[in-house]
């Protein structure tokens, strides 16, 4: 009786200070998760195949989220925005570069090309 009073005893403060115990999985310091590249790859790539032409900038950047790449320049009147976003891993480096990424370009807000020929149309 007494050997058990004193195993409860013991037991108790233990159980109940580890029923505040959270644990994390799979995140960092800054509450963000990460994923595998092919997993990134593979949702951008399906994002990219629903695009509509003439998609707003702001819509398609909401959609597919922060590009790992972002280009602006003036060409004549018109305002051109590419965005680069990865699909493609070629390199074991963890490195994201522009080869292994989808280019969308805008015209003055507008997605007019996408793709490994999207320079093509401009």
């Amino acid at each position: 009786m007494k050997k058990s009073l004193l195993i409860l005893s013991l037991a108790l403060p233990l159980t109940l200070g580890l029923s505040g115990c959270v644990v994390s999985v799979g995140g960092d310091d800054d509450g963000h998760y990460s994923y595998s590249h092919n997993d990134r790859e593979y949702d951008n790539r399906k994002k990219i195949a629903r695009l509509q032409l003439n998609a707003s900038f702001g819509d398609v950047q909401q959609m597919l989220g922060v590009a790992d790449f972002n280009e602006v320049y003036k060409k004549g009147e018109e305002n051109i925005q590419v965005l680069y976003y990865r699909t493609n891993r070629k390199h074991a480096d963890g490195i994201t570069t522009k080869d292994e990424c989808t280019p969308l370009i805008f015209k003055n807000g507008a997605l007019v090309s996408w793709g490994d020929t999207a320079y093509s149309m401009l």
